[in-house]
């Protein structure tokens, strides 16, 4: 037995060290004390995720730029390439993933994982997404494993980042710019998906689940392809789910109100009307005084009085049917009732914000002027 221990004894220590140096290893500051960082957003409906190190200026200033970020591609003297771009980061592949398609720069780049480099060039950069996520660095950087090239034009930055950092800007519904941020440079790019079209795609999946029992799932489907003016032909008929009885709908003012969105988008105007007049009997305070809001827009000032005026007879003095019969009379020209109204509603205004509105609303009237213009 103790020869045993003896032989064994040495081989513990041994795979003791080893345990001792990986965690060690394992929780080290990373190399150069750079920091590593990630960061994302969902843009559209795409998840958008970028995982980066982050070197440090570190006294270096005006000397990050092109010398030691080189102009274009460059021999790192090390892995097998001999024209290497920048790895838009420190240590290992800066990488990008998409969730979805999108397109940059306005071109086409499918759902993935990329490795993300930069050819640095003061005038014009090359952005590059590489199938290759997952080597080290840009050293073993293959032109061949390109699945994208966009060029962007870098702009100065006002301040100095110490740290590179990469965040999202610019963003509207269905795209974001992605700005590398380091020293006093900006290398922005823009990132968009095809909203329209997923958004419907996710609706098609959703009302053939549980949600499609309900006739709010249906509505908010046909409304939202009303508000983007897009697969109307569809919505109309998630509309006739939504007014169903079967869904209980058939008594809902949203319901067909969104029906008559879509109905309007599709330039069938008086099918639209029969639609709201339908939704009308069956809209609270609230919903009857938008009506009343959007038909005075639309210069339908007849209609927008009659709305109101019974919105007016269900709820009498209240401060939304006040305020809609200040606009009702305001539309129709007579502006001494209006006032009546107007006053009414500003004794009632519920908050500070109301009150200034009303304040304003009822100098406009005492001037004998349209407070819908």
């Amino acid at each position: 037995m103790k020869k045993i221990f003896r032989g064994v004894l040495p081989f513990f220590v041994c795979a003791l060290g080893i345990f001792q140096l990986v965690n060690a290893q394992l929780t080290e500051v990373p190399n150069g004390n750079n920091k590593k960082a990630v960061v994302g957003e969902r843009i559209g409906l795409t998840d958008v995720t970028i995982n980066y190190d982050r070197p440090g200026v570190k006294k270096r200033e005006g000397k990050i730029w092109g010398e030691l970020i080189p102009v274009g591609y460059s021999d790192q003297g090390f892995g097998n390439t001999k024209e290497a771009p920048w790895r838009a980061g420190a240590n290992e592949n800066t990488t990008i993933e998409f969730s979805t398609d999108v397109k940059v720069e306005g071109q086409p780049l499918p759902a993935g994982k990329y490795g993300f480099f930069v050819a640095y060039d003061p005038a014009e950069c090359t952005l590059i997404f590489s199938k290759n996520n997952s080597s080290w660095g840009s050293f073993y950087y293959n032109p061949k494993e390109d699945v994208l090239r966009v060029k962007v034009k870098p702009r100065p930055n006002d301040k100095s980042v110490e740290w590179l950092k990469y965040e999202f800007t610019q963003q509207e519904e269905n795209s974001a710019v992605v700005e590398l941020q380091w020293e006093k440079l900006i290398i922005p790019f823009k990132v968009e998906d095809d909203l329209n079209n997923l958004q419907v795609e996710s609706f098609r999946r959703e009302l053939r689940s549980e949600r499609g029992f309900t006739w709010e799932a249906w509505t908010e489907a046909a409304n939202w392809c009303a508000a983007h003016n897009t697969n109307l032909d569809e919505a109309l008929l998630w509309s006739d789910s939504a007014t169903s009885i079967n869904f209980g709908g058939d008594q809902s003012f949203q319901s067909w109100n969104a029906r008559a969105d879509v109905l309007e988008k599709m330039g069938r105007t008086a099918d639209a009307d029969a639609a709201m007049k339908k939704a009308v009997p069956f809209g609270n305070a609230f919903d009857l005084q938008r009506y009343g809001r959007k038909l005075i827009r639309e210069k339908k000032n007849q209609e927008a009085f009659a709305v109101l005026k019974m919105n007016y007879d269900k709820h009498p003095n209240e401060f939304v049917t006040n305020l809609g019969m200040a606009r009702a009379y305001s539309a129709m020209g007579n502006y001494k009732k209006a006032l009546e109204f107007a006053q009414k509603a500003q004794a009632e205004a519920p908050n500070p914000a109301n009150k200034a509105n009303l304040d304003k609303i009822v100098n406009t009237l005492q001037e004998g002027k349209d407070i819908n213009s």
